[in-house]
């Protein structure tokens, strides 16, 4: 006899849709920016979720960096209608740097529960170097990205989660959100009804988990998936192209060290000369892959860093000088990056365009 689908308690039918049948299953789709490579959607009942995720991430490599998503505010609704997601505030988005599969596992275990079953929670785990990632959503939804769709086709089959073309996800129901604190103790999973408020709070335990996995924020809008096959093009355009000591880095990487020196500088650098110039050569690196790849994935990373160079050229002033010489003048498109100084700088970059007589010209 099939076990009776659990919902997590953060994830509550309106009354009118309280008798539709939740169903597990997924279905999957092909990214459309990514050659060969799918989008795996799936519903499991929340008693699966643990050993879903911890079987899933033996497919990984040593090593992945850890994905949480969650509201860090005190505004942080305790419901919020799923017709309505205009009037909901943004989660945040933070990653860990990659870390040993065995130590983020480790860290999770006393939190597994409570990010599962809290209605405003997102987490996952990825590898891009793998073309592996797998998040569980706030929708209670897991999404598994791979170029690799028969192995988790097969991964999924075999935890009795059955194809479905026609997959319902909860959004298809009307439904509300609510924190753990939000439910009466009588709601909760045994386990959970024994902990303090204090442990039940998503402020203190995702909080804790920024702190432990010393985890960094990422930009909204900044999610992209590059494939094995992607990634190892990039890597050989960079080695052969003296780019050597990026070539070691993801380039997934890159394109988030470069976003984050943009947020940086729109709230203030606060670096040196030394410092702003080695982001401008990640910039260089990044135009260097994009003008030596095919058009399709060109057009994927040009979009991919989009906003930040958007950003970054609404905050140049003196925009006649140039801050130096490029590392690489065979480009062909026009560095705008170099084309005068971020307008919010801090002391140590003034300090250093003084003495390069910036301001005396």
């Amino acid at each position: 006899m099939a076990e009776q689908f659990q919902s997590p308690v953060g994830l509550r039918r309106w009354r009118q849709d309280a008798d539709t049948e939740q169903r597990e299953g997924y279905d999957l789709v092909l990214l459309e920016d990514c050659e060969n490579a799918y989008r795996l959607t799936s519903i499991a009942s929340a008693t699966k979720i643990p050993q879903l995720i911890k079987t899933f991430c033996r497919f990984f490599p040593e090593e992945a960096f850890f994905i949480l998503e969650y509201y860090p505010t005190t505004e942080n609704p305790m419901s919020s209608r799923s017709s309505s997601p205009d009037d909901r505030p943004t989660p945040e988005v933070f990653y860990s740097p990659y870390l040993p599969i065995g130590e983020i596992l480790g860290h999770l275990n006393p939190y597994l529960e409570r990010m599962i079953h809290d209605g405003f929670i997102g987490f996952g785990l990825a590898n891009n170097r793998a073309g592996l990632e797998i998040f569980y959503s706030e929708e209670k939804v897991l999404t598994f990205f791979t170029d690799n769709h028969l192995r988790l086709s097969d991964f999924l089959t075999r935890n009795q989660i059955p194809y479905d073309p026609e997959l319902c996800l909860p959004s298809d129901f009307g439904h509300d959100h609510l924190s753990l604190l939000g439910l009466p103790r009588d709601q909760l999973p045994a386990a959970l009804s024994e902990l303090d408020d204090s442990d039940l709070d998503s402020l203190n335990f995702c909080q804790h988990l920024v702190e432990q996995f010393e985890m960094y924020p990422v930009e909204e809008g900044l999610s992209f998936f590059l494939t094995r096959k992607e990634q190892s093009l990039v890597s050989d355009i960079m080695v052969k192209n003296h780019y050597e000591e990026l070539a070691g880095l993801e380039f997934g990487g890159l394109l988030l060290d470069w976003s984050e020196f943009v947020a940086e500088c729109e709230n203030g650098f606060e670096g040196d000369l030394l410092e702003y110039r080695q982001m401008l050569r990640i910039r260089d690196c990044i135009q260097h892959v994009i003008e030596r790849v095919t058009d399709p994935l060109a057009e994927k990373i040009t979009n991919i860093i989009a906003e930040s160079d958007n950003g970054f050229r609404n905050i140049l002033t003196a925009r006649s000088k140039r801050i130096d010489t490029p590392s690489r003048p065979d480009l062909c498109r026009d560095h705008f990056w170099y084309q005068g100084v971020v307008r919010n700088h801090g002391t140590l970059l003034r300090r250093d365009l003084i003495r390069k007589g910036w301001f005396g010209n």
